[in-house]
């Protein structure tokens, strides 16, 4: 759902992009909350993924495919105002390097994309688990807070076009064109979600920020008696959360080198089968009669456009650098402001 420059009025590309620089912002500040020595490290983790599995477009319908937004991932994984920044940095080096999503449309995007899509994630999410403890509750909240978030967050361009769109198109038409296939490719944003977390949750639970707190800390005894809370969750049945005194000083260990292998493999040999068709937008746009609003990109002529295309590079190459260019970024930006909370904090 990369919105490209064109399809938006000035004066609602830059109200898009104050509310963007606005919700950043408030990001920032409030994922210094979130941020600890897992979660800063595991945020950066995070973006390069999303990047590599935005790549993997999937067919949802004929001559339609959809693919990943991750923005109830991210939230999930790393908490609600660390995955507006995850978004938010994938977002930039998408159309800075890879003239994915325009340019004016930055804001359009950042506030759909990054703000919209976790927004409603992180509260379906949060309200699923408030009835309903385990891991089982916690991959089933995983899969609905996705499945929502993609139509919600194409309902929110459908606003934003009713406002101030470049073309004719009645608000009606574009809502339910956008509503029906993003409830689809929501369909497949659930099951990636929910894979994802769930195969999270098998390893490192501890690494789920939204599983924290949902269950209660195993508790051991000893042979006289005594009570010790378990410092690991590996044998805590159905909990899924672990106490942060015994996991705060819990690093990434080889979770860190395999999920680099895996977004590497995605962004770099998957991206080959990514399906060619045009994604639920781009398709709506053609169907519609406003996909001529589309102007070029401003950077639409680097070697890294459209994934290599311009450049001649294979798509997987360009995966690579996206995915490494995504992770140094993301991990720079998070290790930043894990860095100034401790600053914070000790003075």
């Amino acid at each position: 759902m990369h919105v490209p420059d064109g399809f938006f009025t000035p004066a609602v590309s830059l109200s898009a992009g104050v509310v963007a620089a606005a919700g950043v912002a408030v990001a920032l500040r409030g994922a210094r909350r979130e941020l600890d020595d897992r979660t800063a490290p595991m945020a950066g983790l995070v973006a390069a993924f999303v990047f590599a599995v935005q790549m993997l477009n999937f067919p949802v319908a004929a001559g339609t495919s959809g693919h990943l937004l991750g923005g109830a991932l991210a939230a999930i994984l790393v908490g609600p105002y660390t995955a507006v920044l995850c978004i938010a940095v994938v977002l930039l080096v998408q159309g800075f390097f890879f003239a994915d999503g325009g340019l004016t449309a930055l804001g359009v995007n950042i506030t759909l994309m990054g703000i919209v899509s976790v927004l409603v994630a992180w509260a379906v999410f949060r309200l699923v688990t408030r009835s309903a403890r385990g891991r089982g509750a916690v991959v089933a909240a995983s899969f609905a807070a996705a499945l929502i978030s993609v139509p919600a967050t194409a309902l929110g361009f459908t606003l934003l076009f009713w406002l101030g769109g470049t073309a004719p198109v009645a608000v009606g038409t574009v809502a339910a064109a956008m509503g029906g296939v993003h409830t689809l490719i929501g369909i497949g944003e659930g099951l990636i979600t929910a894979v994802t977390v769930s195969t999270v949750l098998a390893v490192r639970p501890d690494l789920v920020y939204g599983a924290r707190g949902l269950a209660a800390p195993l508790v051991l005894r000893g042979p006289g008696g005594q009570e010790s809370e378990a410092g690991d969750a590996e044998d805590a049945g159905d909990a899924v959360s672990v106490p942060a005194q015994a996991t705060s000083r819990r690093r990434l260990g080889w979770f860190a080198p395999a999920a680099i292998a895996l977004t590497a493999v995605l962004a770099g040999g998957v991206s080959f089968y990514a399906s060619a068709s045009p994604d639920g937008l781009e398709r709506v746009a053609e169907d519609k009669g406003f996909a001529d609003r589309a102007t070029d990109h401003a950077l639409g002529d680097q070697p890294l456009a459209d994934y290599g295309e311009q450049g001649g590079l294979p798509v997987g190459v360009a995966g690579l650098i996206g995915a490494g260019v995504t992770l140094a970024v993301g991990g720079g930006l998070f290790a930043a402001v894990r860095r100034r909370t401790r600053e914070g904090v000790a003075a």
